[in-house]
C-alpha cells in the first residue's frame, strides 16, 4: 500500500543523498504536466520559476519540481532535472524545442556537517534518474537530509528531521497527498491533542521546552539566524483543476503547516509550498472537483507529512531524531 505522495497518479519522485555532509535534494516528475501553484510566506524564501505558476501568466503546466537543501546554491541542482527532463522530450514546446518547466524551493542546511558541499546539476540530475512511482522514502533523505527543528536555542539543542510524506483518498476517488520536508525555526506538535513532538532540547538534562513559550518569555536568545530555516513542501492530486484551483491548494496548505509548526512562517524562516494537479481521475471520466473538500484534505495530508518527517528521521550530525530520543527514554 503505498501512503506517500506517489500514491497520486501521474506522479514520481526521487531523491538524492549526501549524508556525509548533511544535504540533497528531493525531485518530483510529472511526465503528463501539472496544473502548478505555489503559495510563498515567511521572511526568507529561496525559490526559482515560481512567477509563472500565479495565474494570468501563459504557461500553465509544469513538468517536475524540485525541493533542494543547500540555500540559494542549492539551486543549481534544477538545471540538473531540466537537463533530465528535456532528454526525455518533457517540456514547454517553443520552436523547435521544449523547454522544462521546473520551479524549485531551498531550504537552510549550511553548518550541519559541511558548509561547502551543496546540491549540484548533478544531483539534480541523480535524483531525477532514481524517479519513480513506488512509495517515496520518508526520513532523513533527500531535501530532508540536512534538516532540523526546534532551534529556539541554538542548533546545539535542535532536533533532527527529515522530509515526510501522507496520502488521502477522498469518497469520489480522487487522491489528495504532500511531501514536506521541515526544516523550521519553531518546534512540532500533535494538531490532534496538542502536545509537543519536538521542542528545544534543555542543556544539560533531558526533556524539551515550549518553542513559544521560550520565545514568549524572552528565553529563545538570538542563537538562530533570520535565514538558517525554511519548511518547505508539496500538495498533489489527481483532480484536474485549473492554476486559480491549484494556487488555493497551495495557499490552504500553509494551514497544515500552522497546525503542527509554531511559531510557524516566521521572519526566520521562508516557508514554500507548492501544489500539482496531474488531472490524472479526469481521463477516466468527467468529475467535478470541490474544492473545499480538496482544501480541507490538503490541510490534513500536510499536517501528517509534517508529523511524519519527524518520526520517520534519523540522528546526524550530533543532533538526535524524536525517534532516537524516544528509544533512549523507554531503555
Amino acid at each position: 500500500m503505498n501512503t506517500t505522495i506517489t500514491d497520486v497518479a501521474g506522479l514520481e519522485a526521487g531523491h538524492f543523498t549526501d549524508r556525509a555532509h548533511g544535504t540533497g535534494c528531493t525531485v518530483f516528475i510529472c511526465r503528463g504536466g501539472a496544473v502548478g501553484g505555489v503559495d510563498v510566506r515567511g521572511g526568507s524564501p529561496g525559490t526559482r520559476e515560481t512567477d509563472l505558476l500565479r495565474p494570468g501568466h501563459r504557461v500553465d503546466r509544469v513538468h517536475g519540481l524540485l525541493l533542494t537543501g543547500g540555500s540559494a546554491f542549492g539551486l543549481d541542482a534544477a538545471g540538473g532535472v531540466v537537463y533530465y527532463l528535456s532528454g526525455q522530450g518533457i517540456g514547454f514546446p517553443v520552436g523547435p524545442v521544449v523547454v522544462p518547466i521546473v520551479p524549485a524551493a531551498v531550504l537552510f542546511d549550511l553548518g550541519l556537517l559541511a558548509s561547502d558541499v551543496r546540491p549540484r546539476f548533478s544531483d539534480g540530475l541523480a535524483a531525477s534518474l532514481s524517479a519513480s512511482s513506488d512509495p517515496m522514502e520518508v526520513g532523513s533523505v533527500g531535501a530532508g537530509t540536512g534538516a532540523t527543528v526546534a532551534k529556539g536555542r541554538g542548533m546545539e539543542a535542535a532536533i533532527k528531521s527529515g522530509i515526510g510524506s501522507a496520502t488521502i483518498k477522498l469518497p469520489d476517488g480522487i487522491t489528495v497527498a504532500a511531501s514536506v520536508a521541515v526544516n523550521a525555526y519553531g518546534g512540532v506538535y500533535d494538531y490532534h491533542s496538542g502536545s509537543l513532538i519536538a521542542g528545544p532540547r534543555r542543556p544539560g538534562e533531558s526533556g524539551m521546552d515550549d518553542p513559544v513559550d521560550l520565545l514568549l518569555s524572552g528565553r529563545a536568545g538570538q542563537a538562530a539566524g533570520p535565514l538558517s530555516n525554511t519548511t518547505i513542501g508539496v500538495v498533489a492530486t489527481d483532480a484536474a483543476l485549473n492554476k486559480e484551483g491549484a494556487n488555493y491548494l497551495a495557499g490552504v496548505s500553509h494551514d497544515g503547516l500552522a497546525l503542527t509548526i509554531r511559531p510557524c512562517h516566521t521572519e526566520r524562516d521562508g516557508d514554500t509550498m507548492f501544489a500539482l494537479a496531474t488531472g490524472s481521475t479526469a481521463k477516466n471520466g468527467p468529475m467535478t472537483a470541490d474544492l473545499t473538500l480538496l482544501g480541507a484534505a490538503a490541510v490534513e495530508v500536510t499536517a501528517r507529512a509534517v508529523i511524519n518527517a519527524l518520526r520517520s528521521a534519523t540522528s546526524l550530525g550530533g543532533l538526535p531524531s524524536i525517534a532516537d530520543m524516544n528509544a533512549e527514554t523507554s531503555d
